[in-house]
């Protein structure tokens, strides 16, 4: 059983990373300091992008809209937070 939890741990971790490494890189690419017009550059964040853009649609589609504001990466983030630290531990019965 621990196994299982670990794995889900290890799984949410990274998706954890994933979320702050796509919100970093849309904050430089808005900003300028990266391009999109680099081959290494584009292709992380269209592959970023690619892979989160399911999970935020969803999001989304329950969120009010705040106009240029997107609220979604925040959401899932705490949401990820959140079962890291309080759902998973109580259903595998560690707390």
């Amino acid at each position: 059983m621990i196994i299982i939890y670990d794995a889900l741990q290890l799984v949410l971790g990274v998706a954890y990373f994933i979320i702050i490494a796509h919100v970093i890189m849309s904050w430089l690419i808005n900003f300028q300091v990266l391009n999109l017009h680099q081959p290494i550059v584009s292709q992380i964040w269209y592959g970023i992008s690619r892979l989160l853009e399911p999970l935020y649609a969803r999001i989304r589609s329950f969120l009010p809209a705040t106009g240029g504001l997107d609220l979604a990466p925040l959401v899932a983030l705490l949401a990820v937070i959140l079962l890291r630290s309080s759902v998973l531990p109580v259903l595998f019965g560690l707390r």
